[in-house]
């Protein structure tokens, strides 16, 4: 008893972190609808700051000085990002700024390595608790009993912030109707730079306080980000009581889970995370979100089949490509085909995405399911390349058919959350059957046969698969199907009103796409000979995320440029230097920030400016012109 006393202790000191970084985020998402990936960074960064600063001023004053220092340093800096680089895109999908914190947190793994170096830095004993206090026999160190006290403080002074100050009361309607207080006639720009500025305040805090538990490196930024997030879903976006309750109960699973549970103590949280989204969509302590009030859909041009002479340049562009083994060497066709692969990949997103209005943290997950059913045919039933290729897609399949049944029933973040709580026990369940998938060790020999096995065959393949996806994908845009699609999309109410039924359309949208994943996730099987649990990780969803992104959400063909620029940009940036993710990350941010419509996005809107301009009586209204 004495021992699960002690691990009970030891799960409320790890929350106490969880639940600061957790707290900053859920206030920033609550306010300004920010997707902050880079929230991890700031919170790597306070580590950084603050072992710099401690090391420095010696004593007490020096240490806990140091702790305070860092954290208000990273929370200027955070201001500054928000002004500098957030404040420009705000009008922007919302999503594109997610994709500039993205590249806001490859600039900065980048430079802490530059700065600190690639080792691990172990902080000094915080003075005061640095000895160890016996429970029953059991020895816990001070330092953790502190925090267990701190958090219960830090709880209460936020919540008299939030409750009994006019801020708080600003934030806390923000949270959730932020339209309604921007009528009201309340500065947001500011309103937001200061919430943000208290979210990072709070991860670099959490941060700051890690050093005398644990060591410092250059991963801790993904290591926090995910549980982050599912802390705030679970606890309810912008409920700070919510965020303590969460960051608890996952503390204590993650404490708990390695002893009573060790065959699935990985998943368990994210299956606790999919349980709450389904039995309460908004969390535990959340409320309802405000139905947004512009009408769907102004933002974009309305979408058209391609004319003739765009068929004819389509097809052009697929020559060249199909004449590129003429003209290059070996591994420039193994890029190629790479880069076909991840094309297909984007368009299955984009196509999720685009056309459904439904954004997937997790589709990684039908990628690698793909891969693993090539896997599984071809080792252990010992079929041929071509049937593997036709069958393994169908675990894809099955998995987004399984998962979707429950994802489309949420909207919103939400849905964005419970995709990736199921990408998260999928790629746990191949890391943990070491049985079945060879855990970490993964499952190698998938070369292709003698037909396929040449880089200039496998490329013309890829590039194949790559057309008939795309178009496929593309006529169901335009086809009956994807009308459907979009109307639920823009209007749920009205298209249920004509007799749509918007959630079986969202589930089939779904289940295609997570099978053209599934396709993409075959191919590159082959392609690397070899499948691992990466194929289905969250760093694979956000590549994937950046793709569409950066070629234009609100395009039909924008995935396909994403995805060429994003991966012959990164291979060509690994190989030339060892900053390529801090160029990588400042080239994603001058993008967003100079072209917020995305690659193709911008395209169009020039090829639009140098149209002939209609007279004032011509022209129809926005909402006749938008879908």
């Amino acid at each position: 008893m004495a021992f699960y006393f002690v691990q009970f202790l030891t799960g409320l000191a790890s929350a106490a972190s969880l639940f600061l970084v957790a707290s900053g985020l859920s206030i920033i998402f609550g306010v300004t609808r920010i997707v902050n990936f880079a929230h991890g960074a700031f919170y790597m960064l306070g580590g950084y700051v603050a072992f710099t600063l401690t090391e420095r001023f010696s004593g007490a004053i020096g240490f806990w000085g140091g702790i305070v220092a860092a954290s208000l340093i990273i929370a200027a800096v955070g201001a500054l990002v928000e002004m500098v680089l957030l404040r420009r895109i705000y009008h922007a999908p919302e999503l594109f700024q997610l994709l500039a914190t993205f590249g806001l947190t490859l600039m900065v793994e980048d430079l802490v390595v530059l700065i600190w170096g690639p080792g691990e830095l172990l902080g000094r004993r915080a003075p005061g608790f640095r000895g160890a206090v016996d429970f029953f026999g059991q020895n816990i160190p001070a330092y953790d009993l502190f925090l267990i006290g701190l958090s219960p403080v830090v709880l209460a002074v936020l919540w008299l912030m939030f409750q009994r100050t006019r801020w708080g009361v600003l934030v806390r309607a923000a949270t959730q109707d932020r339209d309604m207080v921007a009528a009201l006639g309340v500065n947001q720009k500011w309103l937001f730079t200061s919430v943000f500025a208290v979210g990072v305040f709070l991860a670099a805090l959490g941060g700051a306080l890690q050093i005398p538990r644990d060591a410092i490196h250059h991963a801790m930024d993904l290591r926090i980000i995910v549980e982050v997030f599912v802390v705030v879903v679970i606890g309810g976006l912008g409920s700070i009581v919510g965020a303590f309750v969460a960051a608890v109960l996952v503390s204590e699973l993650n404490a708990f889970g390695i002893l009573i549970f060790p065959k699935i103590s990985i998943i368990l949280v994210f299956l606790v995370m999919a349980a709450v989204l389904i039995a309460r969509p908004w969390g535990l302590f959340g409320k309802r979100e405000a139905a947004a009030r512009r009408t769907p859909g102004l933002t974009i041009n309305p979408w058209r089949p391609l004319n003739s002479a765009e068929r004819l340049a389509a097809a052009a562009v697929l020559l060249v490509a199909a004449a590129l083994p003429l003209a290059v060497g070996n591994y420039a066709l193994s890029v190629g085909s790479e880069i076909a692969i991840f094309a297909i990949f984007a368009a299955s997103l984009h196509f999720l995405m685009s056309v459904g209005g439904l954004v997937s943290f997790g589709h990684a997950a039908y990628f690698g399911l793909g891969a693993y059913g090539v896997a599984f045919l071809a080792k252990l039933a010992g079929l041929p390349m071509l049937a593997c290729l036709l069958l393994g897609p169908l675990l894809g399949f099955f998995g987004a058919a399984l998962f979707g049944f429950f994802a489309v029933q949420l909207s919103g973040v939400y849905f964005a959350m419970l995709t990736l709580a199921f990408a998260q026990i999928v790629w746990s369940i191949a890391f943990q059957w070491v049985e079945v998938t060879g855990g970490d060790n993964g499952i190698l020999g998938v070369w292709p046969e003698r037909w396929a096995a040449s880089p200039a065959h496998f490329y013309l393949l890829s590039v194949g698969v790559a057309a008939l996806a795309i178009s496929a994908l593309r006529v169901m845009v335009f086809s009956p199907f994807g009308y459907a699609l979009r109307a639920t999309r823009d209007s749920p109410l009205r298209s249920e009103a004509i007799g749509i039924d918007g959630k079986r359309v969202q589930w089939t949208a779904f289940v295609i796409a997570g099978t053209v994943a599934g396709v993409a996730g075959a191919l590159f099987a082959y392609l690397k000979g070899s499948v691992f649990p990466d194929d289905l990780g969250i760093s694979l969803s956000v590549d994937a995320l950046v793709m569409v992104l950066l070629g234009g959400v609100e395009t039909v063909s924008g995935a396909v440029a994403g995805a060429i620029v994003y991966k012959a940009l990164n291979i060509w940036l690994v190989s030339k230097t060892d900053l390529s993710k801090l160029v990588l990350g400042a080239v994603i941010v001058l993008i967003v920030v100079a072209f917020p419509k995305g690659i193709v996005g911008m395209l169009e809107t020039i090829r639009n400016r140098r149209r002939p301009q209609l007279p004032n009586a011509l022209v129809p209204s926005g909402i006749e012109t938008a879908e």
